[in-house]
């Protein structure tokens, strides 16, 4: 039978998922828990070859409907390109209605290809590269242990956007805690900026249990932001950038509070600024009972105009007095919780 990993972006969901390499090479960021406790690997091109055939044969007649695929697991460009130009032909030859082909890929990666490969893919067929930029700033991306350098993310990802490949870029709003917020939205808007990428994907950040994140807020030295300052963060972060083709997307990942803020920075800026300026000018209580609202378990758009119902308010209220009746920091103790629940869970009990 043949191999898939475990991750693969929202945007995805439909593709046919081709395993090319196993894991993650880095595999020491301490905010992420998807392939904890794995080794990486590189599958060869013959595997990936036989896989293509069982899954062509399991697919059966269904096949030929099949039009977009995603290379997995977290960095397969660190293959050779030649490598991926034979998996690239030989996915087309056995999938042949395919016209759309995405993968993950680190920084590192991408920036010892040569524009002239990354040209080369794109003509054999891979269209889309997703690549975690997470955080502009070099202290934030050090505190992660990200391995990845602000100046890298740039070339990176400026070497994809000049061989014609649509880039996504994955960032993360509170990864800095408190005492990185504003460096944190202010250098990775001038990332994103000098990248100027087709997608910006906005991931919230949240607190994995049992991580060296966690850790480190026991023991005092990282300060989770609460929803609200997660808001004023990703404001800031919005008002520096520049009012460029990108798509900042906030609607495809339910940990993001306001998913409605999402738009074409060159036509929708002023637009999202405004609808969290919308957010911001709320009274803080009311802020919070959206805040409870949204995180309720019930996934999805929530619009503001929900407040207005007295009936909800009433019930929001109620449940915000239990919550910080004996602590201040209550629900935000408890909004944090109910966030963890949506990560993806380490495939072992190690973080090592």
């Amino acid at each position: 039978m043949f191999e898939q990993g475990v991750i693969r972006p929202p945007s995805e969901a439909n593709s046919l998922l081709v395993r090319v390499t196993r894991n993650c090479p880095w595999n020491r960021c301490l905010f992420c828990p998807a392939y904890k406790g794995t080794a990486f690997s590189r599958r060869s091109v013959v595997e990936i070859k036989k896989d293509l055939d069982e899954m062509a044969q399991y697919h059966g007649s269904y096949a030929a409907g099949i039009t977009t695929a995603f290379f997995q697991d977290a960095d397969s460009l660190i293959l050779p390109t030649g490598e991926l130009l034979e998996i690239l032909t030989y996915l087309k030859m056995k999938f042949p209605g395919i016209t759309r082909v995405t993968s993950y890929a680190r920084a590192k990666s991408l920036k010892k290809k040569s524009i002239e490969s990354l040209k080369t893919l794109k003509e054999a067929g891979l269209t889309r590269i997703h690549t975690g930029l997470e955080s502009g700033s070099a202290k934030v991306l050090k505190l992660i242990q990200k391995g990845e350098s602000p100046e890298e993310m740039v070339k990176g990802g400026q070497r994809v956007m000049a061989a014609g490949i649509s880039l996504s870029e994955y960032i993360m709003p509170g990864i800095g805690g408190r005492a990185l917020s504003r460096e944190n939205a202010i250098e990775t808007a001038n990332v994103l900026n000098q990248i100027r990428p087709d997608f910006i994907r906005v991931r919230t950040f949240a607190l994995p249990p049992n991580s060296p994140m966690e850790s480190m807020v026991d023991d005092g030295r990282f300060t989770p932001l609460s929803d609200l300052e997660i808001v004023a963060e990703i404001h800031l972060l919005l008002s520096h950038m520049d009012e460029m083709p990108s798509h900042f997307r906030c609607a495809d990942f339910s940990l993001n509070l306001l998913m409605h803020v999402d738009g074409h920075l060159n036509m929708d800026k002023a637009r999202m600024l405004e609808e969290l300026d919308q957010f911001l000018s709320l009274p803080i209580q009311d802020q919070k009972a959206y805040v409870l609202l949204q995180r309720s378990g019930h996934y999805g758009l929530h619009p503001l105009d929900m407040l207005k119902n007295q009936d909800v308010m009433a019930q929001l209220h109620e449940k915000l007095e239990d919550l910080e009746k004996d602590d201040p920091e209550g629900l935000d103790r408890y909004i944090r919780s109910m966030m963890a629940c949506q990560l993806p869970r380490a495939q072992t009990d190690s973080w090592n």
